[in-house]
């Protein structure tokens, strides 16, 4: 098992700082931010809802691709106007919410590779 681990390199920085170092044409971001309206779930001041404007203006100056799925709130629409939006109906199947029923986004953004 740890042969296939050989190469591998675990990291753990800030979002932004971790795009502006990957940010590529050849590169798909998949990006899960905390659900808006929830950003303290994973600790407070790790991520505000400033920062989901923040992340919309680097995401439209992306060489590379993304796809980020986030809770489907009518002021992330509006944060993200600029990219391809799909609404998705989901169950949710962990504890806690387990069966409680939910829309998502799914946003697709940066640019084509033909």
């Amino acid at each position: 098992m740890h042969e296939r681990l050989a190469g591998v390199v675990i990291e753990n920085p800030d979002w932004l700082a971790f795009i502006d170092r990957y940010d590529r044409p050849e590169t798909l971001f998949y990006l899960d931010p905390p659900y808006f309206g929830n950003e303290d779930e994973y600790g407070k001041a790790l991520f505000s809802q400033g920062q989901f404007e923040i992340m919309a203006k680097r995401l439209s100056r992306l060489k590379a691709r993304f796809i980020m799925s986030i809770n489907d709130a009518p002021l992330i629409h509006q944060t993200v106007s600029a990219f391809q939006r799909e609404k998705v109906n989901l169950t949710y199947s962990v504890e806690g919410r387990k069966g409680t029923h939910a829309a998502e986004l799914i946003i697709f953004g940066g640019t084509s590779h033909e």
